[in-house]
């Protein structure tokens, strides 16, 4: 494929996670970001800042840099607290290319929690080891917080962001989705099971790793993230379609 085809089916893949994040009903109004790296380049696809997600489209994306600053042509700014987040991460994290944050409200209220994510149910199991906490400093706009969001973050795929959201990071986007969706559904579950009175049922530390082990191994080659990816795209549309598709 030529660099202009790569960066369309980028451009294609990350508005339909933007509308996915909407269809799932995880959007926060205009705010939020999901970036992705454009192969080869210090540059990175984000939403503009104002719109809607269901109205971001593969050609409205904006082309950043590490900084968040325009580096092509439109009528559109950027978010500014979305790359003192992103931008670290991209900067230092090779093995990344694709981030997404959100606060849900399930998530944010498990980032409330001094304990965090249990890892007790079904979805939690599958996150052991992949999770770092990073304490509250507010708004994330400054960029003297990005050392130390790195420094929490080390080299897992899930900052959580006390009091506030997560980032989750993965080498593409279908992966990128797959481990929100994780995240997401642990977070769902967790609080499930908190309104439910009497103890929640231990997972051993044995069946723990196992189950640690299948997730790493069903995600290390991406098929399954991409056939998750690419399913929730084809139900979105048959609901909710676009004439770029």
């Amino acid at each position: 494929m030529s660099d202009h085809d790569i960066e369309r089916k980028l451009r294609i893949d990350l508005a339909n996670f933007y509308h996915l994040i909407d269809h799932f009903g995880w959007s926060e109004l205009i705010f939020n970001h999901i970036s992705v790296r454009l192969p080869g380049r210090d540059a990175y696809l984000v939403n503009p800042f104002g719109l809607n997600y269901t109205e971001i489209t593969p050609d409205n994306l904006l082309v950043v840099n590490v900084d968040g600053e325009k580096v092509s042509e439109s009528d559109y700014s950027a978010n500014p607290a979305g790359f003192a987040l992103h931008g670290a991460i991209h900067s230092h994290r090779h093995d990344v290319h694709c981030v997404a944050h959100t606060h849900s409200i399930p998530i944010s209220a498990v980032a409330m929690k001094e304990a965090g994510f249990d890892h007790n149910n079904f979805y939690g199991a599958q996150l052991i080891g992949r999770i770092g906490y990073h304490d509250f400093e507010g708004i994330t706009l400054f960029a003297d917080e990005r050392p130390r969001m790195l420094a929490s973050l080390g080299d897992r795929h899930v900052l959580v962001l006390r009091n506030h959201g997560i980032a989750v990071c993965e080498r593409d986007i279908p992966s990128t989705f797959f481990l929100l969706w994780i995240v997401q559904r642990a977070a769902e579950v967790q609080c499930a099971a908190g309104q439910i009175p009497g103890p929640d049922r231990q997972i051993g530390a044995e069946i723990a790793e196992r189950s640690r082990a299948s997730a790493q191994k069903l995600t290390e080659s991406g098929r399954a993230a991409q056939m998750v990816f690419d399913s929730q795209v084809r139900a979105m549309r048959a609901v909710k379609p676009v004439a770029w598709m």
